[in-house]
């Protein structure tokens, strides 16, 4: 697999067909609707911005929730998605990437969910990603990040890859370059026919206390950290984690 293909390039018009799955994974109604209910609360009757905002997973029903959503995203075959169920008026986009495009106006919120800040792959352009933030937002503004937790844990040594998920349609596993704290995610599907499509993306992964301090290099101090959007103690063995920074009031 060719090192470090270009954001854009993954998440294509085939990626981008394929991303949503209406009822199911990650749009179960069991994990998006409290998404949707604790980003409405931080908002405070504010406007949001939505860092990677892909087909508006979120974006439209947080927007159907009565909150103004604007999204930046670099694919444009994923906005074309998102354009098949909302207008431009509804959720408007700017298409760019997350850690340099600028979207006009002043936010309450930002938020950038379900991983999506590994996909920049330098500490640096994360780095960045929370400066951006910090642009967007309006005194006592809050950045709402969800990101998994490396399970570095489970490898053994000498080996390199973890297998996460195993259907009989369907098997997942991480392999990772410790010394660049790189992982690439390799996702097979199987059809009924028996063949079988593979889907790969590359990540950075990042451990909590890396992110609280890319915070503070942005002007951000961590306001709370759960294991879930619904409030769960965020433990040593927690799989991922909800963090919200917060920048400090004016004056």
């Amino acid at each position: 697999m060719r090192d470090d293909i270009p954001q854009d390039e993954i998440w294509n018009d085939d990626a981008a067909r394929r991303y949503d799955t209406p009822g199911t994974g990650m749009f179960a109604p069991e994990v998006l609707g409290p998404t949707v209910e604790r980003l409405a609360a931080l908002a405070e009757g504010g406007r949001a911005l939505e860092f990677a905002v892909g087909t508006g997973r979120v974006a439209v029903p947080l927007a159907e929730r009565g909150v103004p959503v604007t999204g930046i995203e670099l694919s444009r075959p994923m906005v074309r998605r998102l354009r098949e169920k909302v207008d431009e008026e509804t959720v408007p986009v700017v298409v760019g990437d997350m850690a340099t495009a600028t979207a006009p106006g002043t936010f309450r919120l930002v938020y950038l969910v379900f991983n999506t800040i590994s996909n920049l792959l330098e500490q640096s352009a994360q780095v960045e990603c929370f400066r951006n933030a910090a642009r967007h937002l309006a005194p006592g503004g809050r950045f709402v990040i969800e990101l998994g937790v490396p399970d570095l844990r489970k490898l053994p040594p000498g080996q390199d890859g973890v297998v996460w998920s195993t259907r009989d349609d369907y098997l997942a596993l991480d392999s990772y370059d410790v010394l660049r704290q790189r992982l690439v995610s390799h996702h097979v599907r199987v059809d009924d026919g028996g063949g079988a499509r593979v889907f790969r993306s590359q990540h950075r992964y990042a451990w909590p206390a890396e992110l609280d301090l890319m915070a503070q290099l942005a002007g951000f101090a961590l306001e709370s950290r759960h294991a879930d959007w619904e409030g769960a103690e965020f433990t040593a063995d927690s799989p991922s984690h909800v963090s919200v920074y917060r920048l400090p009031e004016a004056g």
